[in-house]
């Protein structure tokens, strides 16, 4: 029998059992070690920006997204009409305009920055000169509807009746009330008011656009004898206007009606003409333009945003035929003035 102790005998040698190695776990933690620094060493490899295929990525993003994206690219926007060639200036990719180094200094270049002021301006002319081309094609449009309606306020001798203007808000036409349309202090409409509206009508029921009516009066001390004051008769005079048009065919939801008073007269107050001209219903045909687009209607429209009399299509077309002919001969036109 054996004794205790673990040992045993085996062709007269003593075995002893055999010895754990505690320090097996240093193999593997040199392994895991080993694999970290694998992965920075790739992490770093990948971190460092190859410029030239950052240029051509930049380059890219420029055709896809137009000026604007000049300043990612660090690229000089052309400017129309300059001829120059583009200077790169390279732009840290994580750098912001404004954005601080950690001693307080710009992180952007003075380059950079004006590289992307370039671009910024480059992208405001853009924009300008797609809005100008919008509002010369609306006043262009507005003008073809003044047209039509002098062709049919013409064709029923009614054009000295009304006067036109273009302006921000579209195209005027300015019916002067008198005692044609609406007798004095009074907003039923009379027989030559509705003659006049019988003849825009059938142009306003065929445009896209809103159609706002504004009634004016002329109230210098004069007594309001059915109405509180001018407000109410100038509000009910557009409204008037607004119910028979929707009755001849226009969409109620493309009609509003507003009433002034006498706070936007049409020439000056002192005028001896203001007693007529000042008492008058607006129909405006409202402009589809933005609010940037809409305020160059004017300088757009030239002349026609000063009050005139319509302009038919026949005299458009005999203008223009002159205009033409003028230009053929290489003549020089005599300058005009404008009222």
């Amino acid at each position: 029998m054996s004794s205790g102790g673990g040992r045993r005998k085996k062709g007269g040698h003593e075995e002893h059992e055999e010895h754990v190695n505690h320090e097996r776990w240093l193999v593997s933690y040199a392994d895991m070690l080993t694999l970290l620094f694998v992965l920075f060493v790739v992490l770093y490899s990948m971190s460092n920006v190859d410029k030239a295929k950052f240029a051509e990525l930049a380059a890219g993003l420029s055709e896809g997204f137009g000026a604007s994206s000049a300043a990612f690219q660090g690229s000089r926007a052309p400017l129309e009409g300059a001829g120059e060639a583009s200077t790169v200036v390279p732009i840290d990719p994580g750098a912001n305009p404004g954005e601080k180094n950690i001693d307080g200094t710009d992180k952007m270049t003075k380059e950079q920055k004006e590289a992307i002021q370039r671009a910024v301006q480059a992208e405001d002319r853009k924009l300008a000169s797609a809005n100008a081309k919008a509002a010369t094609k609306e006043a262009e449009n507005l003008k073809e509807i003044e047209h039509k309606i002098s062709d049919a306020l013409a064709k029923a001798k009614l054009l000295n009746q009304v006067k036109f203007t273009i302006n921000q808000r579209g195209l005027v036409v300015t019916i002067v009330t008198n005692e044609v349309v609406f007798a004095g202090n009074r907003a039923e409409l009379q027989a030559g008011g509705r003659r006049i509206l019988d003849a825009i009508a059938p142009t306003l029921v065929k445009l896209p656009n809103n159609i706002e009516v504004d009634g004016n009066t002329n109230q210098l001390k004069a007594t309001v004898s059915y109405y509180p004051s001018g407000w109410e008769l100038s509000a009910a005079r557009a409204s008037t206007t607004v119910r028979y048009l929707v009755d001849h065919g226009l969409a109620k939801n493309r009609m509003s009606a507003v009433g002034f008073s006498d706070t936007k007269p049409l020439i000056d107050p002192k005028d001896p003409r203001s007693i007529t001209m000042n008492r008058r219903v607006d129909v405006v045909v409202l402009t589809t333009l933005n609010a940037e687009q809409a305020a160059l209607l004017p300088a757009a429209s030239g002349a026609d945003s000063k009050l005139h009399t319509g302009e038919t299509t026949a005299e458009a077309n005999a203008k223009a035929a002159a205009g033409a002919t003028e230009s053929g001969s290489g003549s020089t036109p005599a300058p005009t003035t404008t009222d």
